[in-house]
């Protein structure tokens, strides 16, 4: 009764969701501040004065989000934390806001680079069926999002997992001699999830330059906002590259369910077969209309990446001091671990005060917590907490 191909199934486990209680909820990485007031107004507007359009079926392109998206990149440089933001409000909304440092986009991103779609989890599946075949192995890193593997399952994709190093970093040479090996396509995160380190843009430059020139590498690029380096300058040298983007963390829009693609146009096209064999529109109308209002504002998501980043680097020097061992993160979490003490018992410690963290029971890091930077309320009574143990 049941098809085989569920036998390879292993669904994702999302942080969890606990209904028994009001926590602190810190174990999903989550954007802790609300989407900018100009997306209400939107989402209001759309549902007042164009209600007939919710009767109506979407646009199946959603040509005005790409075209926001890509204005978006175009302004910020594709790292929100970095970027210069002057004048508008204190929150940082309506402010003009130009790239930072190292980050300008040396070419314009135009909307037919850009592929919007239900989530940045849809976009990778879309990804990984348009890309990756069954008949050789995706290189990845041992630890990176667990969903990777979920989809490898879903379509029958095999996975060569590459250990990290002892420093927890991507190794970047076995990656690449077990991808030239089996002529295959790499994929990771960067910043990685759960291990918050990241590469620059010259290391994964030097990637893309020694890995097969004939499949796709892929770059996700979910936290690269909070601190990390973009490979959207890289997209002029290498039609094989697509990142991948979310607006469910730097963009405070984990609710309204909005992923995105950077590639070239052949590539977002492929993408754009996939999704029309599957879902002609996965995008909502009122989602669309959010995501619009949110391009339009970056200001004041350049305001809440840098409030993330400032509470995280408080973070970490807080428990580095406690005896914690943390590592770097260019991300909007952090993971760490105290010896002598199991991740097990320290997530139950902290969840019997109202807060949840994340504990992997993956062996190598089942010491280890992933903390989501919430906000200075949030993290001051986290903070707390983590002093007693």
């Amino acid at each position: 009764m049941i098809a085989q191909r569920m036998k390879n199934l292993h669904p994702y486990v999302p942080g969890e969701q606990p209904k028994d209680r009001p926590y602190i909820k810190l174990n999903a990485n989550e954007n802790p501040y609300p989407p900018s007031q100009e997306v209400s107004k939107a989402v209001v507007k759309a549902a007042k004065k164009y209600s007939q359009k919710m009767a109506l079926y979407p646009d199946p392109d959603s040509n005005e989000l790409k075209a926001a998206i890509a204005s978006m990149l175009n302004q910020c440089g594709g790292v929100l934390a970095g970027a210069e933001v002057k004048g508008g409000k204190k929150n940082g909304s309506g402010a003009k806001v130009t790239p930072g440092a190292g980050d300008k986009i040396p070419f314009e991103v135009t909307p037919d680079m850009i592929y919007a779609g239900n989530g940045s989890d849809e976009v990778l599946s879309f990804v990984f069926y348009a890309f990756f075949d069954g008949d050789r192995p995706l290189v990845l890193p041992e630890h990176t999002y667990s969903f990777y593997p979920v989809y490898a399952g879903f379509y029958n994709i095999p996975l060569n997992k590459v250990p990290l190093k002892s420093d927890w970093s991507i190794d970047r040479e076995k990656m690449l001699e077990e991808a030239k090996k089996t002529d295959s396509s790499i994929i990771f995160a960067n910043p990685n999830a759960p291990t918050s380190l990241g590469l620059s843009r010259e290391e994964i430059r030097e990637m893309i330059k020694a890995a097969p020139e004939d499949r796709v590498f892929v770059v996700d690029e979910a936290y690269v906002d909070f601190g990390g380096e973009s490979s959207i300058p890289l997209l002029s040298e290498f039609k094989n590259l697509v990142i991948v983007r979310t607006f469910s963390k730097s963009m405070c829009g984990a609710g309204m369910r909005l992923g995105y693609v950077v590639s070239s146009p052949e590539l977002v096209n492929h993408i754009t077969t996939v999704k029309n064999s599957l879902n002609h529109f996965p995008v909502d109308f009122m989602a669309q209309q959010a995501g619009i209002a949110s391009c339009r504002d970056t200001g004041y998501y350049a305001e809440c990446a840098k409030s993330v980043a400032f509470e995280r680097d408080e973070f970490i020097d807080f428990l580095r001091e406690k005896g914690w061992y943390v590592l770097d993160s260019q991300t909007n979490f952090v993971f760490c671990k105290k010896e002598g003490l199991s991740g097990e018992v320290s997530y139950r410690k902290i969840k019997e005060q109202g807060i949840l963290v994340r504990h992997f029971n993956t062996p190598g890091i089942e010491d280890y917590l992933r903390i989501t930077v919430g906000t200075h309320g949030q993290m001051a009574a986290l903070k707390k907490v983590m002093s007693t143990l």
